[in-house]
């Protein structure tokens, strides 16, 4: 029965998502599960009942007449004519899957490094040579954070066609999909959690540890941060990729109700490239600042309100560049 339901599917994949539609649909199967339990009650096997069902009601084509579905089934013809959908597999979503999870690792462990790099300068700041040492050592961590943030954006490199072209999934692969996500969501909320709750206590070194250890309080605030971030990060850049795998399918249709329950967020749409340029770099330019104006200053103690600031403005540089038209 379970091979009729997915045929059932399939043919209804492409239909508008509307109530005609969906009553029709609800009618079919009930007509196919009848006449599947009077096969099986005559002592047919099971796939011999299965056989015949599929091949007794044919295709939506054949039933379009009968089932008040005409104009529908055009529409959606015309809308795959114009615009053929690239077939997802359920290997291919596995693979996909697993080379997120690669993706949001190196990416989670670029952004850790770039953070904790303030640190080695801060805790070596009680000397001259130290400093150096710091220095040093807050370069090589920035270089290898670089390094890893480059090449997350080609672990996936050969899916980037997900954002050209437009895909589709079945039922089988959307469920695979939605098992794996539930799944996966008490361990993103406590991840994001204790990463919520690391940023907030980041301060709490500065207050326990005695002053004349003060910069030991404020390496370990940027640690607690750089961990913070990187709990937070990394299940985030996973969950969306059970969000893209199943929001492929064309919303309108019956295949795009697939994706429902889950929490889906909608991409970002800019108002220019120039809107996205100057969000993108936003965050990078604000790190590059703080480490210029400390740098210049060594007055790490007060050089930390740039983030304050930054944070204010990014709200503003948002509403500027995001469309929000919806």
């Amino acid at each position: 029965m379970e091979t009729i339901k997915n045929y059932l599917e399939s043919m209804f994949a492409s239909m508008p998502n509307t109530p005609e539609v969906r009553k029709a649909k609800a009618e079919l199967l009930q007509m196919m599960e009848d006449k599947y339990n009077e096969l099986i009650s005559e002592g047919t096997s099971e796939n011999a009942a299965v056989g015949t069902v599929i091949s007794e009601f044919g295709n939506l084509d054949e039933l379009a007449e009968s089932l008040g579905l005409t104009k529908e089934v055009e529409v959606a013809r015309g809308m795959e004519a114009e615009m053929p959908r690239r077939f997802i597999s359920l290997d291919e979503a596995k693979t996909y899957l697993s080379n997120r999870n690669k993706k949001a690792l190196y990416r989670a462990l670029g952004i850790l490094l770039l953070i904790i790099s303030v640190s080695f300068v801060i805790l070596m700041s009680t000397s001259k040579a130290s400093a150096l040492t710091g220095v040093a050592m807050m370069m090589f961590s920035i270089a290898i954070g670089i390094g890893f943030l480059v090449y997350s954006s080609f672990v996936d490199h050969e899916w980037k066609f997900m954002r050209r072209e437009s895909c589709s999934i079945d039922m089988n692969t959307a469920a695979y999909v939605k098992d794996k996500q539930r799944g996966f969501e008490p361990v993103r909320a406590f991840c994001v959690a204790i990463g919520v709750v690391l940023c907030v206590i980041c301060w709490t070194p500065n207050i326990l540890i005695p002053f004349r250890y003060e910069p030991l309080g404020a390496g370990l605030m940027f640690i607690l941060v750089g961990f913070g971030v990187f709990l937070i990060v990394y299940p985030n850049s996973i969950a969306s990729g059970f969000e893209r795998i199943l929001h492929v399918n064309e919303a309108t249709t019956i295949s795009g109700q697939y994706a429902n329950g889950s929490a889906y967020v909608k991409p970002t749409k800019y108002k220019s490239k120039t809107a996205q340029t100057v969000v993108e770099v936003y965050w990078p330019t604000v790190t590059c600042l703080y480490l210029i104006f400390s740098f210049l200053t060594f007055r790490w103690d007060l050089t930390w309100i740039i983030w304050v600031i930054a944070g204010v403005f990014h709200r503003v540089v948002m509403i500027n560049c995001v469309d929000d038209e919806d």
